[in-house]
């Protein structure tokens, strides 16, 4: 896996489309399900996924903790595609990720996270040095995995 390349997992849910993807446009909701992200609140008088809408994350990895600024670029509720961009509090480009829901063949639903990352050569120091992680692209990989997981887990056992 090359750093530039998207980093993506899949699940089958058995859950009703719909419902995942309530779940999965909802950030704030989210954070329960996420390895590294612990919060998410919605900014600017925000309260639901709609195209143009920020929010804040508030990430963990160990004892260190930094925040970022998302930016809502995709909520079709009819295609059940939700996207955000993530920056830096000074704006500098972070990462891009999107959840995709499909129908599952047999019934339930097929979810994908997926995550491209695009910080800018020059600040991937800082991020190794703000986060202490080495390898974004291998632990992206992993956390997509965990709140994948996580996910199916709860949703299935409603």
């Amino acid at each position: 896996m090359r750093f530039r390349d998207p980093i993506s997992g899949t699940i089958t849910i058995d859950v009703d489309p719909d419902r995942a993807y309530g779940v999965l446009c909802d950030p704030p909701r989210m954070a329960e399900f996420a390895e590294e992200t612990v919060a998410a609140d919605w900014l600017g008088g925000a309260t639901r996924a709609a195209v143009g809408a920020r929010f804040r994350g508030a990430n963990r990895h160990g004892r260190r903790l930094w925040y970022t600024r998302c930016r809502v670029t995709d909520a079709d509720p009819d295609r059940r595609r939700f996207a955000y961009e993530v920056a830096t509090p000074f704006k500098v480009p972070i990462c891009r990720w999107q959840y995709e829901v499909e129908d599952a063949p047999d019934g339930g639903c097929v979810v994908t996270e997926t995550c491209w990352i695009r910080a800018p050569v020059w600040f991937i120091p800082f991020a190794i040095l703000i986060t202490g992680v080495l390898d974004r692209p291998g632990a992206n990989k992993a956390h997509i995995a965990t709140t994948l997981a996580r996910l199916k887990a709860h949703l299935e056992a409603a």
